[in-house]
């Protein structure tokens, strides 16, 4: 099934950054075509007054919580902590399957194509984001066996796992070592270990607020990053939640192992962990930065193009100057950048031929959008937060938004399931 994309604002997000007027030719899952396109296809969607995008990837987030909305909002970091592990505790394999569902439709509809995630019952999860049509790089938690609630241990979980799903076109499972703070040495390196075995990488919290940093310090005699590197952990590869809290010598130390960041402005932001992660800092030193939003129960969306605008804000606001994190980079962590961390630079973050056919067309006929032009349209996608105007949603060459509406499957009919599911989840704990 091969589809033109016709007459578009394409923004291409090449290695010369192009914004071009043209067409977008894709068949079999792939782009083959980009500019004056002059093949035939089967189907032809009219993008007059749209921009053409590559899908966004949400580099951090648990996408199981999206049931888990403003349970715990505008409290103490601790209090949140207490409310969402008391809510997650009580969780079934079907209340994990249903937040799946609902968190792939909201990120279909906001632009979102990728996603990598942490969380336990991935195996449900993966059926999730199958069923939407979304592409999903599912890390299964790894920790200790004292701390978590999963039956049998994690590693062995997350390696059956592995196993299970590794052929699976839509599905790139992974290792998710929690974090230092729930996760020994040993475990630490049986995850790296397991990563290696499985030709995968690991991805894990590391560094978000300050008194995870200065408990480590006390215990180890050594700041988490800094402790990591030294005891071999760190692979090529690997993708490290947050970074708030890091020295020069950690973020030297990050670029120096080949680690990403997947910054998470929102949700530091809300939850008030302080703290800003040294953004400008990672740059200069060739860190690779993406973006995740982190939960739906500490950031209440999944909506990237909010998490690209609140990224630039943020740092132009505490580095006083309107310079940093441009509308530019804000785009290439939410794409190229992104798929870069995900080992992922030659399939996904670009509309250019022979790429995996990711894509997103936004309506720039709203007034929200207008006027859109060259010059201006990638300010526009970062800080209009254009999510509202998303009319389609492609993965793999294949509709899942389709002139505003979920293709793949009763979106309403299962709306009303999520919303009993939800009710009765939280129900639980009261």
């Amino acid at each position: 099934m091969s589809l033109l994309v016709k007459g578009g604002l394409v923004v291409t997000q090449n290695a010369r950054r192009q914004v071009l007027r043209g067409d977008v030719l894709i068949d079999g899952g792939r782009i083959v075509e980009v500019g004056d396109v002059k093949g035939k296809a089967d189907e032809v969607l009219d993008a007059k007054d749209c921009i053409v995008m590559p899908g966004l990837i949400n580099c951090h987030t648990h996408v199981a919580m999206a049931l888990m909305k403003s349970v715990a909002d505008d409290v103490k970091l601790e209090k949140f902590l207490d409310r969402t592990f008391a809510i997650d505790a009580k969780r079934t394999p079907e209340d994990v399957a249903v937040g799946a569902t609902l968190g792939c439709l909201e990120m279909a509809r906001t632009g979102t194509t990728t996603f990598m995630d942490i969380y336990y019952s991935e195996d449900a999860i993966a059926e999730s984001v199958e069923e939407v049509g979304l592409r999903g790089y599912l890390g299964w938690t790894v920790l200790d066996e004292q701390f978590t609630t999963q039956k049998g241990r994690p590693i062995d979980n997350c390696a059956k796992f592995i196993r299970a799903h590794k052929d699976r076109p839509l599905i790139r499972p992974l290792v998710a070592p929690q974090g230092v703070y729930v996760c020994s040495d040993e475990t630490l390196m049986q995850a790296k270990d397991l990563a290696a075995k499985e030709g995968t990488f690991c991805h894990f919290h590391l560094s978000e607020t300050r008194y995870e940093v200065y408990e480590y310090q006390k215990k180890k005699g050594k700041r988490p990053a800094d402790h990591l590197a030294d005891i071999g952990f760190f692979s090529k590869g690997d993708v490290a939640a947050h970074g708030v809290w890091l020295t020069m010598n950690e973020v030297r130390g990050l670029a120096k192992n080949g680690v990403s960041v997947a910054h998470c402005p929102t949700s530091n932001m809300k939850l008030a962990s302080g703290g800003v992660a040294p953004l400008p800092e990672m740059f200069e030193n060739k860190v690779n930065v993406c973006l995740g939003t982190d939960s739906s129960s500490s950031n209440n969306s999944l909506d990237m193009f909010l998490e690209m605008k609140f990224a630039s804000l943020m740092h132009k606001s505490f580095r006083w100057d309107a310079t940093v994190v441009g509308a530019q980079k804000a785009l290439d962590m939410a794409t190229v950048d992104a798929a870069k961390a995900l080992g992922a630079g030659k399939e996904l973050g670009s509309i250019e031929p022979g790429k995996k056919a990711d894509i997103v067309v936004v309506d720039c006929d709203t007034p929200g959008m207008v006027p859109t032009t060259l010059d201006n349209a990638v300010a526009n996608l970062v800080y209009a937060s254009p999510s509202r105007a998303v009319r389609h949603t492609i993965v793999d060459g294949k509709f899942v938004l389709k002139d505003g509406m979920i293709v793949t499957l009763d979106e309403s009919g299962f709306l009303k399931k999520a919303k009993s599911v939800a009710d009765d989840l939280v129900g639980r704990t009261k």
